[in-house]
């Protein structure tokens, strides 16, 4: 499960899919595993774009966060780290 709060930052629905299109792989891993949920906050501070992902599982709620001056910049990286996360955590739960 995915949720999306874009808080105080503008998101047109053009950009809203792109967000969502970056993500698809991240989706593919979470559907795979099962019993995950993605909250994905973005909040503007300033000249600073801040996201936020909590992944919550069975082991608990890891964080990760990601600022830059501009939401493309910082959506792109946080979606990287979260995709390499989820990549390791279903190959640690298919070698387990």
């Amino acid at each position: 499960m995915l949720k999306l709060d874009s808080g105080n930052v503008l998101l047109k629905p053009s950009n809203r899919r792109q967000l969502m299109s970056w993500l698809k792989r991240a989706m593919r891993f979470v559907q795979r595993m099962g019993n995950l949920s993605i909250s994905i906050n973005m909040h503007r501070m300033g000249r600073l774009t801040e996201v936020r992902a909590d992944v919550a599982d069975s082991n608990g709620i890891t964080t990760f966060r990601s600022r830059q001056s501009d939401w493309r910049d910082a959506s792109r990286n946080l979606i990287r780290m979260l995709t390499a996360h989820l990549h390791d955590l279903m190959l640690h739960r298919l070698s387990a």
